[in-house]
């Protein structure tokens, strides 16, 4: 055995998952099509993965929506209120995903939460006191056998008890300790049937070891382990981790009955390497992650060998492997046409990354003499880009005011109270309203050449008249235009600036359903023309509302994009703001008093270790925002927004991008940042989403209404906004009217209640 991968991507190499499952939803096709459909998938995998001559093959990470959803569903971790509405499996899987509302009942989505460092999500699991941890048959074995009677090596995968716990949220005043012993039984008796299935090895995830462990972590971890694996059997256990280091529980690994460890040598290079070559046991096997599963350039071969190599002082027991699963890259340039061929040579996407795995141990095998070994360090041999020196001045002539607005946010939020005339409680949505199947036609029919460029326009600004009446008519204070015009966010604004080169096919799993096209930062990034000036100014003529504009922020930009590997992040970073700078002060002068930046990604990229947090990383994102708005006028009102994230622990720095009014995730989330905000006298005016766009389901207006009580228990109400958790492209338009229609209603009642409560008593 000489190479494996941790997982690959599920969604199929069109989407072929995405469009199955969205059938499903609306009925038109039943759960056997979508079993089928997902079957389908996993052989195709499969095939290419036993095609590339890989010695395992992972299984069990195919999922219909998140693998940490499979996991507590498999477990049996699933809320009262969702398994009371008494659906069929595959129904109440997807009820914890995405939210019920029908016959059955009415419930909310489980949060949705960042994996990682990536801009994938997992639905956090809830552990409470009705909880009881049974093993079903969700999923885990099926795949093994089917993999076993297609003749694969499979390797059954996991997320792991520990990372289960780490990541879960505790309701009813429960810990993670008043499981573990439930949690060892039902490990148990899923390693005991896997091996009774015919597994030799099983994969166990526990990325939560690259987290800052305290004694109280690792004895937890310990507590998990050792009755498990002393329960193990026949089972060859390999504990796998990824995206970073495990420098705190490197000796607690090595003790354990462990048959092998996956260990990140991408990102977690330094501290795993130092660890390993410092000693490593002679009874496990080190699966090696030496490829990146994170981005899309093609591997240094010299780089790799020398890691490799300074391995191989500690042990010769190495499995070349990703240092991630591959679900965060696309499949396959194959599919790639419009990349000049020069330029695709540099890229490497899930499948070529095989093909780096299987000419990687063809090198260690037979030596350097390998052609392969020869094209790979031409392909280096020169830099891929040049710099462009106009960017270098602008960057070099940067000085601390233009981070710096001025007067300080306290002065402005008073000019803004008095200038823009808002009501109390100001309403809006966070910018993108849905993309029907006609907006996106009309976009396909632009790029093939059938429709004009005037067309297309018009039809743009059709849709955008018919939702700013619709806006109206729903009561909305600040507008949006609609953003009919923009695909992806992030791929929307690099295909108008300099810099940046983007797929056809370069699909990836955000969540769910939800698949991205992240553009390829390729070199220095700048602005050529304005990007949001037409539409926005368009828009502004069509209403006496005011209308946002509306920015994805630079750090978001550079975390939903393959960043370059031959540039510092901090570099990049900084270009895309210059850029979005000069946006920022052209929507001004054209008259547009809400400018929104958004950064969802902020924290997406925070290292995942506390001390490394400003040094790494805050102290350069966070200005790169300040460099953006610090020079519009005080009277012109900043928004970003955030989601999906915990913002508790960094909510320092998310004051300090001196914004004037945020908006984040709080109706799917619990509401605990309102009490850090009250808690911490948090100065910028705050948007918390009073509703889960992500689910289908409306929310009715005593909900609503109960939401901004909430907010207003622990906020003062001038610094509130109202408005939906995140962009509503991805919804269809009856719910999405009849929840703002909701929302609008609910404002008004709690406007009335506040006038009520000011009016002296007789």
């Amino acid at each position: 055995m000489t190479k494996t991968i941790i997982g690959y991507p599920r969604i199929g190499a069109h989407r072929e998952l995405k469009f199955a499952t969205q059938k499903y939803f609306k009925q038109a096709i039943t759960a056997a099509d979508l079993q089928a459909t997902g079957a389908t998938l996993r052989r195709t995998n499969w095939a290419t993965l036993q095609a590339a001559g890989l010695d395992q093959i992972p299984t069990g990470d195919f999922s219909f929506f998140d693998t940490t959803l499979d996991t507590a569903f498999l477990l049996n971790i699933v809320p009262a209120r969702y398994q009371a509405l008494g659906l069929a499996p595959l129904d109440e899987y997807f009820a914890l995903a995405r939210g019920y509302q029908g016959p059955a009942g009415d419930v909310k989505a489980l949060s949705m939460k960042k994996w990682f460092n990536t801009n994938y999500h997992y639905l956090q699991p809830e552990f409470d006191q009705d909880t009881t941890i049974t093993v079903g048959d969700w999923q885990l074995f099926d795949q093994f056998q089917e993999a076993k009677a297609q003749g694969l090596n499979a390797r059954p995968s996991l997320v792991g008890p520990y990372t289960l716990l780490r990541l879960s949220r505790f309701l009813d005043g429960r810990t993670p300790r008043d499981f573990t012993v439930a949690l060892v039984a039902a490990y148990t008796t899923i390693l005991a049937k896997l091996v009774a299935l015919g597994a030799e090895w099983i994969q166990i995830d526990e990325p939560a070891l690259v987290f800052d462990q305290s004694d109280a972590d690792l004895a937890l971890f310990h507590d998990l382990y050792a009755p498990l694996l002393a329960a193990k059997g026949d089972a060859k256990i390999l504990l796998q981790t990824y995206f970073g280091d495990v420098r705190d529980s490197y000796a607690t690994l090595t003790t354990l009955a462990f048959d092998g460890l996956g260990l990140d040598f991408v990102e977690g290079r330094t501290e795993n390497l130092r660890l390993v070559t410092a000693g490593f046991p002679s009874d496990k096997v080190l699966f090696a992650g030496l490829i990146n599963g994170k981005n899309i350039w093609r591997s240094n071969y010299q780089t790799v060998l020398d890691t490799y190599y300074a391995l191989r002082k500690a042990t010769e027991l190495i499995i070349l492997s990703t240092s991630t699963s591959l679900l965060h890259v696309p499949y396959t340039t194959a599919n790639e046409t419009q990349i000049a061929p020069s330029e695709l040579a540099h890229l490497a996407f899930a499948e070529q990354k095989l093909t780096e795995l299987a000419e990687l141990d063809e090198i260690r095998a037979h030596g350097t003499a390998s052609p392969a070994f020869a094209a790979n360090q031409q392909l280096f041999a020169t830099p891929r880009v040049a710099a462009d020196p106009v960017i270098a001045a602008k960057i070099a002539a940067l000085t601390p005011a233009d981070y710096k607005r001025e007067p300080a946010r306290s002065l402005r939020l008073r000019e803004q109270a008095d200038t823009l005339g808002l009501p109390v409680l100001p309403t809006t949505t966070i910018g993108s309203f849905p993309q029907t199947a006609a907006v996106r036609k009309n976009r396909a029919q632009l790029r093939k050449g059938a429709i004009t460029e005037a067309a297309y326009t018009e039809f743009n600004h059709a849709e955008t008249r018919r939702w700013l009446r619709l806006q109206e008519e729903l009561g909305l204070d600040v507008l949006v235009h609609g953003e009919f015009e923009r695909n992806d966010m992030v791929e929307y604004f690099g295909e108008n600036l300099a810099g940046f080169r983007f797929t056809e096919n370069g699909w990836v799993q955000s969540y769910g359903t939800r698949g991205v096209k992240p553009p390829i930062i390729w070199g220095d990034v700048a602005r050529t023309r304005p990007i949001t000036v037409a539409e926005t100014v368009y828009a502004q003529s069509q209403t006496d509302k005011p209308v946002k504009g509306m920015l994805t922020g630079p750090v978001t930009i550079l975390n939903w994009s393959f960043p370059r590997a031959d540039v510092s992040p901090k570099l990049s970073t900084e270009q895309i703001a210059l850029a979005l700078a000069e946006e920022t002060l052209d929507l001004e002068a054209h008259g547009i008093r809400y400018i929104q930046i958004d950064e969802p990604a902020l924290r997406e990229n925070l290292p995942l270790r506390q001390k490394d947090w400003y040094t790494a990383y805050l102290d350069w994102a966070v200005p790169a925002f300040r460099l953006v708005s610090a020079q519009v006028q005080p009277t012109t009102q900043i928004h970003t927004h955030m989601c999906y994230s915990e913002f508790a622990d960094i909510i320092d720095a998310i004051d300090a991008l001196d914004a004037d009014v945020i908006s984040f995730e709080a109706a799917r989330a619990d509401l605990t940042l309102l009490d850090v905000l009250q808690e911490t006298h948090f100065e910028t005016h705050v948007g918390p989403g009073v509703y889960d766009i992500h689910s289908p389901r409306v929310p009715s207006v005593d909900e609503i209404v109960g939401i901004i009580h909430q907010i207003l228990d622990r906020l003062p109400v001038e610094n509130v906004w109202i408005n939906p958790d995140c962009g509503l492209k991805t919804r269809e338009e009856p719910e999405t009217l009849a929840s703002l229609r909701n929302l609008v209603a609910a404002t008004q009642q709690v406007r009335k209640e506040l006038v009520h409560e000011s009016q002296p008593a007789l």
